[in-house]
């Protein structure tokens, strides 16, 4: 895998190397078939340009994109490597990494969700033959023919309800268990009350039966859960994405494949360029840079030499390494990253929603209102029959429709206003909780800015050392190397000739240059003073040595998006593991007056714990492996499209383009679908301070109740669309 470009802005300190092209990983899935992260995909034309470039390969049978996953299935030759194939992608201009198969098993499918959707398409289509049968009884059928339709809507009925009725009547019976009302308890009491009531009017020869209101009534339920549902079920656990990270296969130094979870304290591991180190680790023999990017933040490479302490997950980009394990992978600082993760993600989810508020007080008041209802008219009247038909026509008329779609609608609605506006939602309660956010923190490296660095002096560098250099870096896939590349190309410079070129693990590349050695590398290499956070050094003979700095631009918007957040009322944090200068120096640019650098994982969730405590509602906003932690334990949180795969899955909201101003404007669309949620509860409260008085008198039949119901379904619903309107 090709390390991600985290270059900072400004600052001084250390230096870079620029190593030879960097190989990939050294990693296995599962016989045939092959996972594989594409972290860059955004259209159908990488989805074809991907599928394209794999299929060119004759070990490769089939291959299948799934961009809003950003990960390719490969079908291919049992003894074709992952790290293989992710060459083929680099060749074709695309960044993929490996994923462990078994780790995404448990992910391929949405069972519940089919579930779900196959049962509001049986209750919809029954529910429609029923009404078809209930029109030619309201139309004036009676006696014989009047009891043949409704036995024959019993026959569709009965079967329907029994069916897709079913995810209420679980639940409502692990409440009751327990000896606890939910919602589901009302609403399996109307669904079952009215069939069993339509059941026993139509076996008496009774003129009226409600089974279209029974599955009316199921269909409205069904189709707020199912929306409920979707929005929950887009995002997957962070913590089983970041297993999938972890590198499953280790190579020994006898260069023997073994399973990482086979590695014991004491083995002794070899770690290709390119590959990841699979378990915490000291170095015995070799050198070699690290890109720990992915896990701290640190945006330039760390020296590996013997007696180096490596940990699970870093990157090897120079020279091989041969590692003594210090620490089983279960107890590497990867797999303690995702344990940090599903701590966070328990933590977050004990939010209670508005909806679960309501149903708190809702439950026992329905419940006591129908039982007042029988008592009473069954005390006034002594008829039984009569006093259930008012029992039921008042538990369907305060069934919870509306409240069950108060809250899906309005998140349906307002996810397709944030979505034309590039944010994506992936959480059910995310809106309800942005609304109350009064915190934002950033991380730096590629959400504040764009972790692509460019360098700024190349212009003054002399014609024919810029020749040599772009010789050099041309044959180097370093982030920096690459950015000077890109830069040489664009003004038109041709490579000079150069020969014997070789790499110094640790330190750069060097060549003949006619007949001067050219360096490109570190500092203490070349003989230069490192006055430069980021930056490399070329010399050529005994030239003084020149050095190439580098910068990485706050996006575009930031000061506009860091002044709108100001103007909404909230206060602005920048957390980063970078150095002090840098984050400063990004700070200072943005407008930030509040930040923190040198930040490892463990230190920013920390951080966001101690503001939580403190009554702050922080919203997160970061892109790396090292944010996940943080992204997890944050009241709400949001990633950049081009953030990492685990990142964007623990993530509430996915910010989808360059652009950051959409973090402002999700807080204003927030703040109304919570206005509107709450608009929707009040429009359910007058609807049963209207409907529920004629039910108690008697008034209501249960089919009018269901009619009623449905009308206060279609206004919330109705009113939900109006967040459509941007």
């Amino acid at each position: 895998m090709s390390s991600r470009p985290h270059i900072q802005a400004c600052a001084a300190s250390s230096v870079a190397s620029l190593p030879n092209s960097v190989a990939s990983n050294v990693t296995e899935a599962a016989p045939e078939k092959v996972f594989l992260s594409l972290p860059g995909i955004h259209c159908a034309g990488c989805i074809s340009g991907v599928e394209r470039a794999l299929k060119s390969s004759p070990q490769v049978s089939d291959a299948r994109v799934n961009l809003t996953l950003k990960r390719v299935a490969i079908d291919a030759d049992p003894a074709i490597e992952p790290e293989d194939l992710i060459a083929v992608l680099a060749k074709a201009g695309y960044e993929a990494h490996a994923l462990d198969a078994a780790s995404l098993a448990a992910t391929q499918t949405d069972k519940r969700g089919k579930e779900l959707l196959m049962r509001l398409a049986v209750a919809g289509f029954a529910m429609m033959n029923v009404m078809l049968l209930s029109i030619a009884v309201w139309s004036g059928a009676s006696e014989a023919t009047r009891d043949m339709f409704h036995w024959i809507s019993a026959l569709i009925a009965l079967p329907a309800i029994a069916f897709a009725g079913q995810p209420f009547y679980k639940n409502a019976w692990a409440a009751l268990r327990v000896g606890k009302l939910n919602m589901d308890v009302p609403i399996s009491l109307a669904i079952i009350l009215a069939a069993g009531m339509s059941v026993y009017e139509t076996s008496q020869g009774g003129e009226h039966a409600y089974f279209d209101a029974a599955l009316s009534l199921t269909f409205f339920l069904l189709a707020g859960r199912y929306l409920d549902h979707r929005t929950r079920t887009v995002a997957r656990s962070a913590a089983q994405e970041l297993a999938a990270l972890e590198v499953p296969r280790a190579l020994t130094a006898d260069n023997r494949k073994v399973a990482v979870a086979d590695v014991e304290v004491g083995d002794l591991l070899r770690v290709l360029p390119g590959a990841r180190v699979p378990v915490d680790a000291t170095v015995v023999e070799g050198a070699s840079e690290l890109d720990r990017s992915l896990l701290t933040g640190e945006t330039m490479p760390v020296m590996a030499k013997p007696g180096a302490k490596v940990h699970g997950g870093e990157v090897n980009l120079t020279g091989p390494l041969v590692v003594r394990c210090d620490a089983r992978s279960t107890d590497s600082a990867l797999h303690r990253m995702a344990d940090l993760v599903a701590v966070a993600e328990n933590t977050r989810n004990r939010y209670t929603s508005l909806a679960d508020k309501a149903a708190r007080i809702y439950a026992p008041a329905v419940h006591l209102l129908a039982l007042v209802a029988f008592a009473g008219w069954a005390f006034a009247t002594g008829d039984i029959r009569f006093s259930i038909n008012v029992a039921v026509a008042v538990l369907i008329i305060t069934c919870p429709c509306a409240l069950g779609l108060a809250v899906p609608a309005v998140t349906t609605a307002a996810s397709g206003r944030l979505f034309k506006s590039n944010v994506l939602i992936k959480n059910a309660t995310a809106l309800e909780r942005l609304a109350e956010v009064d915190t934002v923190v950033f991380d730096k490296t590629g959400t504040l800015t764009t972790g692509k660095p460019k360098v700024v002096n190349i212009e003054t560098v002399d014609a024919n050392d810029r020749a040599a250099i772009y010789a050099l870096a041309q044959n180097s896939s370093h982030p920096l190397s690459v950015a000077l590349s890109s830069s040489l190309h664009d003004l038109g410079v041709v490579p000079a000739k150069v020969s014997e070129i070789q790499e110094l693990p640790g330190h750069g590349v060097e060549a003949k240059y006619g007949n001067e050695t050219v360096r490109l590398g570190r500092a203490d290499w070349v003989g230069a003073d490192a006055r430069a956070s980021t930056a490399t050094y070329f010399k050529i003979g005994d030239v003084k040595p020149v050095a190439l700095t580098f910068v990485d631009d706050l996006r575009q918007d930031a000061v506009e998006t860091i002044d709108a957040l100001k103007a909404r009322g909230m206060s602005v944090v920048l957390l980063s593991g970078d150095t002090a200068p840098s984050v400063a120096c990004a700070a200072g640019q943005a407008g930030i007056d509040a930040w923190e650098a040198n930040m490892l994982p463990a230190d920013k969730a920390a951080r966001l714990a101690v503001l939580a405590k403190s009554g702050r509602k922080v919203w997160m906003v970061g892109d790396g492996l090292n944010d996940t932690a943080a992204l997890a334990g944050a009241y709400v949180s949001i990633s950049p499209g081009s953030a990492l795969d685990a990142a964007r899955v623990v993530s509430d909201m996915v910010l989808l383009g360059e652009a950051l101003l959409p973090i402002a404007e999700a807080v204003d669309t927030a703040r109304s679908a919570t206005r509107v949620i709450k608009e929707n509860f009040a429009v359910a409260a007058i609807y049963n301070l209207f409907a529920v008085p004629l039910a108690l008198a008697g008034i209501a039949t249960p089919l009018i109740a269901a009619l009623a119901m449905s009308g206060s379904s279609i206004t919330v619903s109705l009113n939900a669309l109006r967040l459509a309107r941007k």
